[in-house]
């Protein structure tokens, strides 16, 4: 009967998992083809048009990782909220994540439009992009509020586990910008402006569809009180956040100063380096989706307090997880050839590039590895082991070993991509051995701690209590001491006058 009930377990914990991701998978999906449907788009303006788009996108990646840093902290406490039942808390982080996105929202708005100017100079754009590439990144900087409300209620959200919501959201962006860069790019001739013009709309709708689907849900209560500033609260999010926001941009400029690097082993080697690489993150998406799911169930267990639940989840998630990125890399190694002919028409670059994708194919389960490792930690908000594998292997290895490759050594492109698979698999291993170590000795009390120290001050309020009670009490002994005797002077003092 016990192993009949643990399979039952199983199957219904599977059956959440998969229910979560499916949305999350298809919502990954959805933000990547938002990002490139704009420089498909005007692909077919020319050269300068494509390098108009492109040129501000790692900027726009920056951004976005900061935002959603923002979203990694409040679903790790909302989704622990959830768990623990605790209603009071999740309406105070409710109100708390409106402020973040009106002041973050705000500021990154401000800081983006102030430097729009400068950004295509600081990213070598040439000197006949560079007007049109200022004025596309000023145009869907516009929007950030509403960029920061679609990608922090929609972390909001899946912590009270409803990815569905966020990935419909995505949907209806996603046509309506497809939609608006045909009518504007190609019917009004709008060109790279209109471009911007309709990720800038896109943007704006999904904000304020992602801020009404957050205010209707039923667990989310928000009252004008609880957006003013919490400390407590506004200190418990940073504590997660920042080490997120540190691991974004540790990892994003490291693929800054990696890309530079290959790109100055020649054209063709680079041209063939980045179509390989954006169509390996194809591959990478169902592992996010999975991730983003586990983060919000393993938060939830937390908060119930359920260590057998939680184990079950990691251990699922994980096998799900590095299943699923096996069988994409066993596609990949397949289709490495057409898949790189989609992308271009030169038949050396696609060989070169095809031969990238073999090599990296075989270790797509240690990402896949890293990506689970990484779900779990977030959704426990622990994200500071995150930051110091990340920055190890980014900078330790990848970065370090190709300055070795390149400048040094001046090794072939396969080489290159060593150094990426060494830095990836170093940081599945060690993440991977962490999270053992973690499970072993720290699960059960980091899991209790807070009632322990919730015990800890109801023990220091009783003891405080106490002793303010021994002060009342000796004070209202001194007192009737003193009453006492004042009576006994007038009395004195009425037997002298008698006599």
């Amino acid at each position: 009967m016990e192993n009949i009930e643990k399979e039952k377990k199983k199957k219904s914990l599977t059956n959440e998992l998969i229910t979560l991701a499916i949305p999350a998978i298809c919502e990954q999906i959805l933000n990547t083809l938002l990002q490139y449907v704009d420089t498909a788009m005007v692909g077919h303006l020319g050269e300068e048009a494509t390098a108009a788009v492109s040129t501000t996108t790692t900027i726009g990646w920056v951004i976005g990782s900061f935002l959603q840093s923002l979203g990694i902290a409040l679903l790790a406490l909302m989704s622990k909220s959830v768990g623990e039942g605790n209603k009071e808390k999740l309406k105070k982080l409710a109100g708390q994540a409106v402020l973040l996105v009106l002041v973050f929202g705000s500021l990154i708005c401000a800081v983006a439009l102030s430097l729009s100017k400068y950004i295509p100079i600081w990213m070598g754009a040439e000197d006949n992009v560079r007007p049109n590439a200022s004025k596309y990144f000023f145009i869907i900087s516009i929007p950030m509020i509403f960029r920061a409300s679609s990608t922090i209620f929609g972390s909001c959200i899946r912590a009270t586990l409803d990815t569905k919501s966020p990935m419909i959201v995505n949907i209806i962006s996603n046509v309506l910008n497809m939609i608006l860069d045909w009518v504007l790019i190609y019917a009004c001739k709008m060109g790279v402006t209109g471009a911007g013009c309709a990720t800038a709309i896109s943007y704006t709708l999904g904000g304020i569809m992602m801020f009404l689907v957050f205010k209707n849900k039923e667990q989310i209560v928000l009252t004008f009180n609880n957006c003013k500033p919490d400390k407590p609260l506004l200190k418990e999010i940073s504590k997660i956040a920042i080490p997120a926001a540190a691991t974004q941009a540790v990892s994003c400029f490291g693929y800054v100063v990696f890309a530079g690097l290959v790109s100055s082993m020649g054209t063709s080697i680079f041209a063939a380096h980045s179509i390989a690489v954006n169509a390996e993150t194809l591959f990478y998406l169902p592992g996010y989706g999975i991730s983003a799911a586990t983060s919000a169930m393993i938060g939830v267990a937390y908060g119930e307090k359920n260590i057998t639940k939680l184990k079950s989840i990691m251990k699922l998630s994980t096998f799900i997880t590095v299943f699923t990125m096996f069988l994409g890399g066993v596609v990949l190694y397949i289709t490495s050839y057409p898949l790189m002919r989609i992308f271009t028409s030169s038949i050396p670059v696609a060989e070169l590039g095809a031969k990238m994708l073999k090599i990296v194919s075989v270790t797509e389960p240690f990402f896949g590895l890293m990506i689970a490792m990484q779900g779990i930690f977030y959704g426990l908000g622990k994200t500071k082991s995150v930051f110091v594998i990340e920055t190890f292997g980014m900078w330790g290895i990848r970065v370090i070993f190709t300055i070795l490759c390149v400048k040094l050594w001046h090794t072939t492109l396969s080489e290159v991509w060593y150094c990426m698979i060494g830095d990836n698999i170093s940081k599945a291993c060690l993440l991977a051995l962490a999270m053992v170590i973690f499970i072993k000795r720290k699960l059960y009390s980091f899991v209790y701690k807070n009632d322990e120290n919730q015990d800890e001050n109801q023990d220091e309020n009783q003891d405080e209590n106490q002793e303010k009670d021994k002060e009342i009490n000796k004070e209202n002994i001194e007192e009737n001491n003193e009453g006492k005797e004042k009576e006994k002077e007038k009395n004195i003092e009425l037997d002298v006058s008698l006599v």
